[in-house]
């Protein structure tokens, strides 16, 4: 029998890879079926998920996967980039370039390898997910035990602002953005990786296109308001 936490990180990892999406319905009874336990025990771990922001309740219909606004969709990415970057740029461990580095180094290399076989295999889930996973990895590999929950979360976020609005950055960009920040690491150069960590953000961030172009809601309402063109 599945507890609260595994129904939860179960969400999360189908968020990740990009199997769960924006809006789609959970059903209480359905997951309790499929997890084998009661329905207030599912109910618990939506709740859970709901207070970390990755569900919503409609009344009289049920739970849904939540659709990120474009300005929580800038908050979430705004937040990867003062954590991701600073966690890089103070890391103690990093800058000491000893033994304990090269174990990291080791870990992220072979992670590394995964995303790229990922990558290969043509199994969009799978590859969605390792690109995600590298971030909590990383920050596990750093000794930040406290940001891998954190950032598992955030990248859930921006994975979902994606599914949403539809990203065209490409799997082996990233997968090629993750190695240059690894050499960077492996030279002992935080501030670099930081610096490269941040391209990466902000290139996934562009490849959503216009959709998170800074927009004047009121002008947005009255351009869809305008009366159309009549033909004379």
């Amino acid at each position: 029998m599945a507890t609260q936490t595994e129904i939860a990180q179960r969400v999360v990892e189908s968020i990740l890879a990009q199997k769960l999406k924006p809006g789609e319905r959970l059903g209480e009874q359905e997951l309790a079926d499929m997890f084998g336990v009661s329905r207030t025990l599912v109910r618990e771990a939506l709740m859970q998920l709901q207070a970390r922001g990755f569900l919503e309740v409609r009344s009289r219909k049920g739970w849904y996967v939540v659709e990120p606004s474009i300005e929580q969709a800038r908050d979430a990415f705004a937040a990867r980039r003062a954590v991701e970057t600073g966690m890089l740029r103070e890391s103690a461990l990093v800058r000491d370039a000893g033994k304990p580095l090269q174990s990291v180094i080791r870990r992220l290399r072979d992670h590394l390898k995964e995303e790229q076989a990922a990558i290969d295999s043509g199994d969009i889930a799978a590859r969605t997910f390792m690109l995600a996973d590298f971030h909590v990895c990383l920050a596990d590999c750093l000794g930040h035990r406290v940001l891998c929950d954190m950032l598992r979360d955030l990248t859930a976020r921006t994975t979902l602002v994606a599914s949403l609005f539809q990203s065209s950055h490409d799997a082996q960009e990233s997968c090629a953005d993750h190695g240059r920040i690894v050499a960077a690491l492996a030279r002992g150069d935080a501030d670099g990786a930081s610096a490269m960590m941040l391209t990466h953000i902000g290139g996934v961030e562009d490849a959503l296109g216009q959709s998170l172009a800074a927009v004047d809601p009121v002008e947005r309402l009255r351009e869809s308001l305008a009366p159309l063109a009549r033909r004379s």
